[in-house]
């Protein structure tokens, strides 16, 4: 499989509950890890880098983070893909300056343009990397995967958008969209799930490519709660289903 520089945007704080086992797997990480500031507009996005192991340049991926903001999962998803993660916390700082139990509401409370402001920043930050060869993913978890497709809708030069478990964009926003969007689904997520329909028929509509895959029996999250100690068999199965498709499409 290619490598690749991921960037995470890291928009808030770490949930309550603790991830002790990813933060035990990224200590383990060999790959390089680093956080610089991304300045643009007058804001600093604090931004954490993990660079492939590589002798080749290699794509980047920008990764969107659930609304429970940066967790220790998140920095170890990041790390399995060899990514790049950017975010914001107050006055400038990390998520960890967050009080804690506040990153739901700070990022359901985050302005749609801001948002877009920052994912460009760091997109355009990783594709000048010396290690980048200048090919743009995105992805997103809950939260993030709406904004991953909302974010579809506003750059033009993404390679693909690889949505999980999170909401369409506004139906005239998809005639923007450039590149395919792949999704990954929770079975039992009625939510997000009663959304696929209409978002089937207004992309196929706007002649766009969308494909949709659903895990039966997995809940909403599951490539977080797939990989815990305790995770279900549905979900863990779905973790690993989804994984196997996502590499197999980065792999194109």
């Amino acid at each position: 499989m290619k490598q690749f520089a991921l960037i995470a945007l890291l928009l808030t704080a770490q949930v309550a509950a603790a991830q002790d086992w990813a933060k035990a797997k990224l200590e383990k990480s060999p790959r390089h890890r680093e956080w610089v500031s991304i300045k643009h507009d007058g804001r600093s996005v604090e931004t954490f880098v993990v660079y492939p192991e590589s002798k080749a340049k290699t794509p980047v991926v920008l990764v969107i983070h659930e609304i429970f903001g940066m967790t220790d999962w998140v920095q170890d998803l990041a790390d399995q893909l060899a990514e790049l993660l950017s975010g914001m916390g107050p006055n400038g700082g990390r998520s960890s300056d967050f009080p804690q139990g506040k990153a739901t509401e700070a990022v359901s409370h985050l302005n749609p343009d801001q948002v877009t402001a920052d994912l460009n920043a760091a997109a355009d930050y990783g594709k000048k990397l010396p290690a980048s060869n200048g090919k743009l993913f995105v992805t997103g978890y809950c939260w993030g995967g709406g904004q991953s497709f909302r974010f579809a809708t506003n750059r033009g030069d993404l390679a693909a958008a690889f949505v999980f478990y999170g909401p369409p964009p506004d139906k005239d926003a998809m005639s923007r969209i450039k590149a395919p969007v792949y999704g990954f689904y929770a079975g039992d997520d009625a939510r997000i799930g009663a959304t696929l329909p209409e978002t089937m028929l207004n992309m196929k509509a706007a002649g766009k490519t969308f494909e949709p895959v659903t895990y039966e029996g997995a809940g909403h999250g599951f490539m977080r709660a797939g990989e815990a100690p305790d995770a279900s068999e549905a979900n863990r199965k779905a973790r690993t289903e989804a994984w196997a498709r996502w590499k197999s499409l980065l792999a194109k």
